[in-house]
């Protein structure tokens, strides 16, 4: 075992530093993507579109794929939204106090 170690150190170390510094860099790569969404609760009279131009100004596409984006990535919103769905929208957190006003849209 001690020659096997003394042959292969530099490879083993290198190999478990490599494997270290992946697991790190998916962890931060992770905290990272999940501030670049909000959840919304949806309010009685709310629609997707209506959200799209609350959050046009925090939006770097445009309202149309704004909708489509939303439908496509949550399963519970379809054509229909009902009030009390909890959807992902891709809007960067500002604050709780930003988010707080988000859950209360349209009441």
């Amino acid at each position: 075992m001690k020659k096997l170690w003394n042959h292969y150190s530099y490879a083993i170390i290198l190999m478990a530093l490599s494997c270290s510094f992946a697991i790190v860099l998916t962890l931060q790569s992770s905290l990272q993507s999940q501030d670049k969404y909000m959840k919304v609760t949806i309010s009685q009279g709310d629609s997707l579109w209506k959200i799209a131009q609350q959050y046009s100004d925090r939006l770097s596409i445009s309202n149309e794929e704004f909708v489509n984006w939303v439908k496509r990535h949550n399963y519970n919103a379809g054509d229909t939204i009902y009030p009390g769905d909890v959807i992902m929208i891709p809007v960067t957190k500002e604050s709780p106090a930003a988010e707080q006003f988000a859950s209360g849209f349209g009441k």
